[in-house]
């Protein structure tokens, strides 16, 4: 494990405490909102530093006593005694802190862009789809997350052909973002008479949603077509020419909106557009800093298959990381925290490698 970096530390107390002081100054509404904001983010840190250091001074203070030849029998034999509990208290926050203060991902505090598709395996496919989407719904209601549907086309059986969501909180990337890559299902469809098991697959993909200070996108840059809205009937359709589809120039990028309002079309697809040119940049700023050691977990490589789930056997399997759980049924109800969580770790036990071997 990496030493703690010791300066850091005390940098991030001093800011704590600079952040304390202009708060308590009662600052002008919209600052006092960005100090609120850093103080937060900073005061679970701050916490940890603190209890190390406490830790640390207690551990001094008992040696200090275990020492002294001229102290009580009793109290050294005490004091003793004592020291393996401090001195794994210390080991314990030690490794919590290394965690904490490892380098942040700068989109890891927003909102983000969920795109499912129908892959392999015909309407079998597209009822997959709409099955991760309820997934995620659910899972972003549990975390007080609120999710809107930007676009979506219903799959021939039910379910979608393609579904692209925001999902808004603070935090919903650094817990979503690995669900980027192909999902694989095993199940006996619905439909098919003699009880055989299918593998069809999904594609999803999450992108950090982007702010405009994040990318800027010139008007000469984009074209934008309207056509008319298709669906399944209605007054609306096929009567107005409210879809639009926005093409990026320099990069290709199409996206395409088809709700009843022009105006809310154009907003959704300009919102999509900046997140893809975001994620685009992202990938190409990770390309271009990755180590050998890279990890296969935050990659988001697409095209990869990341996850399988059989149904017949109620078995998830998460392929980056070898994990296995029988609770499929309950990570069909939004219950992933299991599976994010082992995610994460993985990803952040990386990280401390490539610390340590760079130290």
């Amino acid at each position: 494990m990496p030493a703690l970096p010791v300066e850091k530390m005390r940098q991030l107390e001093r800011r704590f405490g600079e952040l304390e002081a202009r708060m308590a100054a009662g600052p002008e509404p919209e600052a006092y909102v960005r100090l609120a904001s850093e103080y937060a983010e900073l005061e679970p840190v701050v916490a940890k530093i603190r209890a190390f250091t406490s830790a640390q001074s207690e551990l001094g203070g008992l040696e200090e006593i275990v020492d002294d030849r001229s102290a009580d029998r009793e109290m050294r034999e005490l004091a003793e005694a004592e020291i393996p509990e401090i001195r794994e208290r210390i080991e314990t926050l030690e490794g919590e802190m290394q965690i904490l203060l490892l380098p942040k991902d700068a989109a890891d505090e927003k909102s983000a862009i969920v795109e499912i598709r129908a892959g392999t395996g015909g309407s079998e496919a597209g009822l997959f789809a709409g099955d991760l989407f309820r997934m995620y719904e659910r899972y972003a209601s549990a975390r007080g997350w609120t999710v809107e549907v930007l676009s979506a086309s219903e799959g021939d059986a039910g379910g979608y052909k393609e579904v692209i969501a925001t999902v808004s909180g603070r935090g919903v990337f650094s817990r979503l973002k690995f669900e980027s890559g192909v999902h694989r299902v095993q199940r006996v469809p619905e439909t098919e008479a003699g009880g055989r098991i299918h593998t069809s697959a999904a594609t999803v993909a999450v992108l950090p949603e982007a702010e405009d200070i994040d990318v800027e996108v010139r008007n000469e840059d984009i074209r934008i077509d309207t056509m008319r809205a298709s669906g399944a009937g209605g007054q609306h359709v096929n009567t107005t020419d409210s879809a639009v589809r926005m093409t990026h120039l320099p990069t290709g990028i199409v996206v395409t909106s088809s709700e009843k309002s022009q105006h809310q079309n154009r907003a959704r697809a300009m919102q999509v557009l900046k997140a893809r040119l975001y994620d685009m940049e992202r990938q190409k700023a990770d390309e271009e800093r990755a180590s050998s050691r890279r990890s296969q977990v935050g990659s988001g490589d697409r095209s990869e298959r990341i996850r399988t789930y059989n149904f017949p056997q109620g078995r998830l399997t998460d392929h980056r990381i070898n994990l296995t759980l029988y609770k499929l049924d309950r990570v069909m109800m939004g219950d992933l925290d299991d599976v994010i969580d082992a995610l994460v770790a993985d990803y952040q036990a990386g990280q401390l490698a490539t610390l340590g071997e760079n130290a």
